[in-house]
């Protein structure tokens, strides 16, 4: 039995990866500040094989402990969703920057293979559709705080693949291409479930932009499976894996299907970014992976299509109508 850490282990991805990780008969130990984690994620997950830390992740003593404890770590804490990027810059700076680093030198120093998860955001706004691991970045001006996640998160990359190189340690990072599911809130922006809620709730669902901005989604179990197979295998390590589904949509086009899978009369209205952002708010036209490198070393396909997700997380919040 593998005692397995998982950093943010009581957010959205975290708590489906501790299901996925106890069902496999090994040991979870989640800390989690709960600052955008909660309580309920992980309510239902007791016995003596599941505990809770309710502490930071840049907390250096507490991390030491529960490292050098562990035989593998999972790091997905971070600032995520694009309003509280916005919102709180500083926060989303220093989270993801501090959190890693002190996750990453104490695995070092004990020697725990690490995976890192990391996010599509770091391609900024590239033109070069679908994205490939190996693909430029092109981010905007640091005038402009929509930019701070990305490039938080390439330091992070950056940091992982520098530990690997100079002291071998076994880290693999994750880009994660806008992962959805049951438990995930719309509270931070996340656009699926913001439709979902308001379908069902008969409200307007409000398109940001002009809706033509397309994207990919992959549902939380094939995302959580990529992550267990990516730390299973050795050619992995020290390398960069996009983990995505396989189709594209429109954002205009996902609220009419999310309209129609709820059998919704909710308008669709649209909302200027200036508005629904900041002044100046810039967002990717198009944001697609290339997950062939990922399906060569793990043999990964997504298995879960849209409309099953949009239905899955629709009767999510049917049977959990506080959950925002």
């Amino acid at each position: 039995m593998q005692r397995v850490l998982i950093t943010g282990g009581a957010g959205f991805i975290g708590s489906h990866l501790a299901e996925a990780i106890l069902a496999a008969g090994d040991a979870v130990v989640a800390v989690d500040d709960l600052s955008t984690g909660s309580y309920r994620n992980v309510s239902h997950l007791s016995g003596e094989r599941f505990e809770l830390v309710v502490a930071s992740v840049d907390d250096a003593l507490t991390m030491e402990g529960l490292v050098r404890a562990a035989d593998l770590v999972y790091h997905l804490a971070a600032a995520v969703g694009v309003k509280l990027i916005v919102a709180d810059p500083v926060r989303t700076i220093e989270t993801n920057i501090r959190g890693t680093e002190v996750v990453l030198r104490l695995a070092n120093k004990w020697r725990r293979p690490v995976v890192v998860a990391s996010t599509s955001e770091v391609y900024g706004k590239s033109e070069r559709v679908p994205y490939a691991e190996e693909h430029d970045m092109v981010l905007g001006p640091t005038s402009h705080s929509r930019w701070a996640y990305a490039a938080s998160k390439a330091i992070d990359e950056f940091l992982a693949v520098a530990y690997y190189r100079r002291d071998g340690l076994p880290v693999v990072i994750a880009r994660l291409f806008n992962t959805v599911g049951p438990r995930q809130t719309g509270r931070y922006g996340m656009v699926l479930p913001t439709f979902v809620r308001q379908a069902l709730a008969g409200e307007p669902i409000t398109v940001y932009g002009d809706g033509h901005q397309s994207r990919s989604f992959t549902y939380v179990s094939d995302a959580v499976a990529a992550l267990l197979e990516l730390a299973r295998r050795e050619a992995a390590f020290g390398e960069v894996f996009n983990v995505g589904g396989g189709r594209e949509i429109t954002i205009m086009e996902l609220a009419r299907l999310v309209r129609e899978r709820t059998a919704s009369a909710s308008e669709i209205v649209t909302v200027p970014y200036d508005e629904a952002y900041a002044p100046g708010f810039e967002d990717m036209v198009r944001r697609v992976p290339d997950i062939s490198k990922l399906q060569r070393v793990t043999g990964y396909a997504p298995s879960v299509g849209l409309e099953e997700i949009i239905d899955r997380v629709a009767e999510h919040y049917r049977q959990h109508p506080g959950f925002v």
